[in-house]
Formats: C-alpha cells, structure tokens, sequence
C-alpha cells in the first residue's frame, strides 16, 4: 500500500543541494479545493477530476510544452483526403496497468462508448462527426469525416479506456469510476472520498518510468487552510492567491524551502447568468449589469493586479483573441439607463428599483473554498447596489455546487471559470446543444459560425469565425467576462526537473525529482 509516511528529518532547507542527479523516490504531496466525481474522464466535467485522470491515462496525441501536438499513445499518424482522414499508428510497448497489452481495439472502443447515448457524457460531439472509424490491424486505428473537421488531431487527444474490463458493461456504474486502469505514468492506488486521492508511479510507463515514487492530493476545500498546510510543510505544491503570493510567501524562510512562478493563466472567470430564468432573459439588463461592474476594480482588489480584463472566451494576446469587441468600462449612469429603458426604476423609495412592483434582486452563488470568487462576488454585489439592484450570495460546497445547482441549471447567477483551449473550437461550451451550455444560451448566428469554425482548415476563416463569436457574445453578454487571472504555483525546492514553458509548469511532471538527500517520503509496504 501506498503511504504517505514522512521523514520529518528529510527536505526541509534544501537551499544548497549539493547532489543534484536525478533519483528515484519522494512523494508529491498536492492538494485540492474539491473531491473528484469520477475518474472515467469521458464521464467528468470537473478539473479536480480531470486533473487525477490526465496522469492515469493517455490519448493518442498530446500537447508538448510549447502547445506542439506530438505522439502519446500514437507513435505517428498520416492525414489524407484533405485531412478527411486519419490513419494512426499505435506504440506497441504500451501495457494497461493491470498488465494487458493496449490495441486498436481500445481506441475503437473508446470511440464507440463516447458516441453511446446512453454514454452520460459532454464530450461526445466531436466524436459523432465521424463518419467511419476502423481497426485496420491490433497497432492501425482509422477514422475518416464526412467533411473537414479541423479540431480531429488534437480531439484524439481523448484518453483511451480499457475495452477488456469495461466491454458489455454500464460505463457509469463500473468500479473503474472509482478505481480505474489506464497507461498512463501514474497508477491508481486510493481514494478516501473527502480526503483524499493517492497515485502510485507506473515503473512500467513506456515513455520511461517517473521519478517520483507517488503523487497524493489531499482535499482541502478552503485554500487559507491549504496555506496553513503548506506553511507546516504538510504539501509540497499549491496554487497561491494574490496575496499569499505578494506578501505571505515573501520571508527568508519561504524564499529557501519554496520556488514560485508565476505566468497568465490559460483561464478566465466569469458571471454567467440563467437566461432561461426572468430578468437574465433579457440582453439589455445583462449589459446594464455589465456596466455596473468596475473589473478594474476586481482585479485590484481580488488579484491585487495579478491579472488582466476578460472581454471574450480568449487569452488577451493570442491569436484567437478579438481585441476590438465591445467593451463595458464601469459606467453607473449608463447602467442606471439601460435599466429604466426597460422599465426598472426605484418607484417605492426603499433603494432596490423594481418593475410591476417587484424588485430586481437575485442570488449569485460560486463554489466553496475560492476567496477570489467570493471576494469577487462580494465586489459585484456592491456595486449592483449602487444601481439599485439586490444581490445575495451563496458559498456552496464544491460537489454540491456542482451535482445540485450547476449541472441542474438550478440558480440566477454564477460566478465561474473555464480553461482556454489552444484550439479555438468553443462549440461545447457555447452550442445551443451542448450539455455544457448550462446558462441555456441560444443564437442560430453563433451556432452557425461554430459550425463552420471548426470545418474549415483555413486559418484565416476560421479567425473570422471566432472573432464573429467574440464580437456576439460582447453584444449579447450571456457572461460577464471578468478577468484572466496569473497562475502562482509554489513548489517545495527540492523538488528539481521542473521547466516553466507556455504549458505551464505541470507538463512534465513525470520528470520531476527530488535528489536523494532531500528525499522526504517513501512507499510503505
């Protein structure tokens, strides 16, 4: 079994190392705000879930450090008929955890399950665009479209599930939720639900073996709490708030026991309104909110200008990013203005306006354990008072958030994030068909262009479509785009092999080590 057991003796100052090689041994101890659902990934729509899979499995391609779609579990591929088709050639040294062998047929049962309707799955749209997948031999996988799909790479980056223990059996009620097998570089050993999730290294990894001997996440659902922890050398790897990282991590102590980095984060948050519940249904009261919220004054006040303003579903700077769409710089008059254009006004004196007699005031809700969304939550529900309108707010706990008031679309408002793709594809967050639109937004334009942004290999069409979406969205304000926060990562300094690249920091994990002196956990039989 796989135990978190501590040297206390062992990587407390490891300021001047000394023996710097690469060795095998010492556990990451990481944390995370919320429990994982399901560890099917296909069957998963939050990142604490996707973020244990994603080192459990593999796909048939993945991005290198620099966004570069190279090999995974595919050694090549041939793209022909105007890439209409996709011929991959699997590795033939790559072993299921349980020791089976993987083949093509995993890859076409993998397909063949995301495509089921009985599937209880987000992610099976792109899939359904195959006209034809094929097991040409066991290492021969092919999939062919009707027309030009131009996400089909990279889509194949979906991580292939074991046909031989999931085969003629309900996918969302197998013990692999809970315990799966995979290929990847870490096996499944543990998951105390609430507590937390312990992986163990894969020393049969065909990419070669990691260093570490484990990785555990312990749930912490409150991330001062994971401060004290890390600040008692209790994890090894958190993701810091502002604060903490200007000012709570600045002392002698810290600078020797911790690295910290920092770079713009490939994520936005946002305040997503229900359209489908009254007033959010119309556009010209999500502008006039719009307008009365100051980002500039969230992002000084929540990330203490760790950030930078979102106006779309795009990182500012990228290529996909539309820098001229419309905008709405914090303005209390025009708000105030837009709202009695459609008939709210405070007629009873009492400071909330209302229409017909009754108020305009809703709940916003974000999840538990976030102090930014809070914080920011908190930011808005003031400035929406100084246009009369009354907001409460609901911290709920993550699973909770999600399971009972997110995926039920049970709520008026939300304050959220999405990760930023390097493809542009927006089609599942944004279609009118997509079971992650949950705010229920619905314009035949926008369906329309996301349609033909992602059948196009022309960069430049497909730029026009997706800056045609921005410039909707700006209009129609089915969110308030709020902010593209930096990610601050600190990692105990023992930990080494770790290259900060436009992915980010976790890429690589699978080379990361701690030099042999500084080792500080170890495997417990």
């Amino acid at each position: 079994m796989l135990s978190c057991s501590k040297d206390n003796n062992k990587g407390l100052v490891p300021d001047d190392i000394g023996d710097d090689n690469p060795a095998y041994g010492d556990i990451l101890m990481m944390t995370s705000i919320g429990d994982a659902s399901n560890l099917i990934p296909m069957l998963a729509s939050d990142g604490a879930s996707h973020e244990v899979a994603s080192l459990i499995y593999n796909g048939l391609v993945k991005y290198d450090k620099d966004y570069r779609i190279i090999g995974d579990l595919a050694q090549s591929w041939e793209i022909k008929d105007g890439g209409n088709i996709i011929r991959f050639h699997l590795r033939k040294d790559v072993m299921w955890h349980d020791g089976s062998p993987l083949s093509a047929r995993d890859v076409m049962f993998t397909y063949k399950t995301i495509i089921d309707p009985s599937t209880p799955t987000a992610y099976s749209g792109k899939y359904k665009l195959v006209k034809k997948a094929k097991v040409i031999d066991d290492y021969t996988f092919e999939v062919a479209y009707e027309k030009p799909f131009a996400p089909a790479l990279i889509s194949w980056g979906l991580e292939i599930i074991p046909e031989h223990l999931l085969k003629g059996k309900d996918i969302a009620t197998s013990p692999l939720t809970r315990a799966p097998i995979g290929t990847g570089p870490f096996k499944f050993k543990r998951w105390d639900a609430g507590s937390k999730i312990v992986l163990e290294a894969n020393k049969a990894y065909f990419d070669s073996r990691p260093y570490l001997s484990g990785l555990c996440y312990t749930i912490i659902p409150d991330q001062t709490t994971q401060f004290m922890e890390l600040k008692a050398g209790g994890i090894d790897l958190m993701g810091l708030s502002p604060l903490q990282y200007l000012r709570q991590t600045d002392s002698p102590k810290f600078k020797s026991m911790y690295n910290k980095y920092k770079y713009l984060a490939d994520g936005y948050t946002y305040l997503g309104f229900n359209l489908r519940r009254a007033p959010f249904d119309n556009r010209t009261i999500r502008q006039a909110i719009a307008y009365a919220i100051d980002k500039e004054e969230i992002i000084k006040g929540v990330l203490l200008g760790l950030g930078k303003i979102a106006t779309g579903p795009y990182k500012p700077g990228t290529i996909w990013y539309n820098p001229d769409v419309k905008r709405y710089p914090y303005d209390r008059d025009k708000a105030k203005d837009l709202l009695k254009e459609v008939g709210f006004e405070d007629h009873d004196g009492d400071g909330i306006i209302d229409k017909n007699g009754k108020p305009l005031e809703f709940t916003i809700i974000t999840n538990q354990g976030n102090p930014l969304r809070k914080k920011a939550a908190q930011i808005i529900q003031q400035r929406l008072k100084n246009v009369g309108i009354k907001v409460n707010i609901r911290i709920i706990e993550w699973t909770v958030f999600l399971k009972e008031f997110v995926d039920k679309s049970n709520f008026d408002a939300v304050i959220l994030g999405w990760n930023i793709l390097q493809d542009p594809d927006l089609y599942t967050v944004w279609h009118s068909d997509s079971k992650l639109n949950f705010i229920g937004y619905k314009n035949p334009e926008v369906d329309q262009l996301l349609e033909e942004g992602r059948h196009t290999f022309d960069q430049k069409k497909r730029k026009s479509c997706y800056f045609r979406i921005q410039e909707i969205l700006a209009e129609d304000q089915p969110y308030v785009f709020l902010y593209v926060s930096y990610s601050l990562p600190i990692i105990s300094a023992r930990f080494k092999g770790i290259n900060p690249a436009p992915a980010g920091i976790m890429y690589n994990i699978k080379d990361w080590y701690v030099p042999k002196a500084y080792q500080r956990y170890h495997v417990v039989p």
